[in-house]
């Protein structure tokens, strides 16, 4: 047993004893799907926090021949599966911590300037392989690659390598291309090639970028990838599941609905909702939600990337804390952190960092919740957004006069937010309209939930503020203009029964029309009550 040779299964049995483990084991369901196939190689990309480490110690604990994990297994879901004691401990595992090796490197170059990081990361494993087959493994080796290949070659054994953090190198020290080709040598003999081919039986990476490109292709492009944008089999293993979460609130009596409300909003076509397991661990040990966020990642980084000078960046980052779901083009993104073409490739990046979540059949974008949300927040607040945050502070004001039917208040505030906030707030027509309104009422969002063009059967209610159980404020329909009149937009709403969506509501509706006039640049707004 060894620190890369072979590990032992001590850090997923800390894992399993924790009080909140939640059971992924059924992901070695996959990987096993994977071993004697065609590209047993699979890539899994997600923001931190999400399970990364604990899935990769996890499959180190079941392959590797360092350790005897059969009982660590028993109960968990994968002991059921008939193909379990297969493949249990019965392979060498070469496990590497890129960020650990990382920085031991970094410690170890002040002694000795002539040491490069890629040749310090081979090295400390080729030493464990000496000392296991000191028959075939030579003092002058230096090449991880080659060394894997002599032994298969000699002893006809092969190896599963797992990576953690394996795009470390290319956030870390990412103007550094020298280092970075060097890397990506490096994985290319590892995972390329016919010689690789015969001593890999299985690999299983994991970071946070998928996997870098040059021009069209990847730079490994015979790994199976599974990312933020597209997880595929992936998914029920990146986060949370919502029943996952539903059973943790049951059994640590904390209210779902507040914890939806704080964490929710990550969403994958083929299984439904996903939350951060760092946040919702986090809130159930603290018994109190908040923004566990910003332990993780820090708003500087997130400040760095929306601050970048990109036609429409900024435009969308409104329109996203306007509650608005926004059409991306995630293709163009080469898988880095240094070369962005547009603000699309920015967006993307932040999609694979966490900040943003994406849907990948409407293939729009949105910020998933209210932990995150505030974390743009922050970020913009210190980087000179001063017109956007003036509106998301009078927002409380905004929504006060609007439940006091204060039709003058209301259409006064508005048109504050328009005029001190041109630069970033740009009106064109009623979809504009409709991302300068869900900023203004961005107090809102904790006592509502917002639906955009909700369908009500003669047409499509421009907003609806449904109250959340928890309030007792009136439902809000809202219908915006763009130079006709805020009476048209409240006879709108009767003569096309938009109400007619919300016959199960019990509660009070109030009816706002929002006229904005081109010419004056002036806004109008009518507030009606409404009975059921």
């Amino acid at each position: 047993m060894g620190i890369y040779l072979n590990p032992g299964n001590e850090q997923f049995v800390v894992s399993v004893n924790s009080e909140l483990y939640v059971d992924k084991t059924e992901l070695i369901k996959y990987t096993n799907s994977r071993i004697g196939k065609d590209r047993p190689l699979i890539c899994s990309s997600r923001p931190r926090r999400f399970g990364k480490t604990m899935a990769v110690t996890m499959l180190a604990a079941y392959y590797s021949k360092g350790c005897h994990s059969e009982k660590l297994f028993e109960g968990l879901q994968i002991s059921q599966n008939e193909f379990f004691k297969v493949h249990l401990n019965k392979y060498n595992v070469i496990f590497l911590d890129i960020q650990w090796m990382y920085g031991n490197a970094l410690e170890e170059m002040k002694r000795d300037s002539t040491l490069k990081v890629v040749s310090y990361i081979q090295e400390q494993v080729i030493a464990e392989l000496r000392e296991e087959y000191a028959e075939y493994v030579r003092d002058d080796d230096i090449s991880l690659p080659s060394v894997l290949a002599k032994i298969n070659v000699m002893t006809k054994e092969q190896f599963i390598i797992i990576i953690d953090e394996w795009d470390c190198l290319f956030r870390e020290d990412k103007n550094n291309e020298n280092l970075q080709k060097e890397y990506i040598n490096l994985l290319r003999g590892l995972f390329k090639g016919t010689p690789s081919g015969a001593f890999l039986k299985l690999a299983y990476i994991t970071g946070i970028l998928p996997i870098k490109k040059y021009g069209t292709q990847s730079a490994l492009n015979n790994f199976r990838e599974h990312t933020m944008v597209s997880p595929r089999q992936m998914a029920e293993y990146v986060g949370f599941t919502e029943t996952e979460v539903r059973t943790i609130c049951k059994g640590h009596d904390m209210p779902f609905k507040e914890m939806q409300r704080w964490y929710d909003g990550y969403y994958f076509e083929k299984i439904g909702h996903i939350y951060s397991p760092n946040s919702v661990i986090e809130a159930v040990d603290s018994r109190e939600f908040g923004n566990y966020w910003s332990g993780t990642e820090t708003y500087e980084s997130l400040m760095t990337y929306i601050a970048m000078d990109f036609d429409g960046l900024r435009q969308l980052i409104v329109n996203m804390l306007g509650n608005q779901r926004c059409s991306i083009d995630v293709e163009s993104f080469q898988n880095d952190i240094t070369s962005f073409k547009s603000a699309d490739d920015v967006i993307t990046l932040l999609i694979h960092m966490g900040y943003l979540a994406y849907d990948s059949k409407t293939k729009k974008v949105f910020i998933p919740n209210d932990e995150v949300r505030s974390v743009f927040l922050r970020a913009i607040r210190n980087d000179g957004w001063e017109e956007v945050i003036k509106a998301v502070d009078a927002s409380e004001a905004l929504l006060k006069a609007t439940l006091e039917m204060n039709e003058k208040a209301v259409a006064q505030m508005i048109q504050e937010v328009h005029m001190k906030s041109s630069s970033s707030l740009i009106y064109n027509n009623e979809i504009s309209l409709s991302s300068v309104i869900a900023l203004a009422y961005y107090s809102a969002c904790r006592d509502y939930t917002l639906v955009r063009e909700l369908p009500t059967g003669n047409g499509f209610a421009d907003m609806v503020f449904l109250p959340k159980r928890t309030s007792l404020n009136p439902a809000l329909v809202v219908e915006l203009k763009w130079d006709k009149t805020a009476e048209g937009a409240i006879s709108q709403i009767k003569s096309k029964g938009y109400v007619s969506v919300l016959k199960e509501y019990k509660g009070n509706i109030l009816l706002v029309g929002i006229n904005y006039e081109k010419k004056s640049r002036k806004h109008q707004c009518r507030i009606e009550k409404f009975e059921m």
